[in-house]
């Protein structure tokens, strides 16, 4: 899993300096983070209404791919703002076995929410 996340990471830094016309992500990093950071809360709204009308128990495509748009904006934006998506995982991971309420409790103030 971590190797899908290490190549896109790879492709999405590379298009950084790529020509806008010839690269989706590469029109986004040209258009700012304004645009990106719509483009995230877009999909995150596109994931609330997939889940909201999400089947059950199997597995509901339309969820995830809404669920990997999400993913991957949210990782053009990390790059953008040169951010390692590698360091959510490795943050995932530290959290892995601990109470929510736990982790929770011991964050700072502006870590909250």
């Amino acid at each position: 899993m971590n190797d899908i996340v290490a190549a896109l990471t790879n492709v999405l830094e590379e298009r950084r300096g790529a020509d806008p016309a010839s690269s989706y992500v590469a029109s986004l990093y040209a258009a700012g983070l304004d645009r990106i950071l719509k483009k995230v809360a877009e999909e995150a709204g596109e994931t609330l209404l997939a889940a909201k009308n999400a089947t059950g128990a199997q597995r509901d495509d339309a969820l995830v791919g809404e669920v990997a748009d999400l993913w991957f904006h949210s990782m053009v934006m990390l790059v953008h703002l040169g951010q390692q998506p590698a360091w959510v995982l490795e943050e995932l991971a530290s959290r892995f076995g601990i109470s929510g309420i736990t982790e929770k409790a011991g964050r700072t103030n502006s870590q909250k929410g």
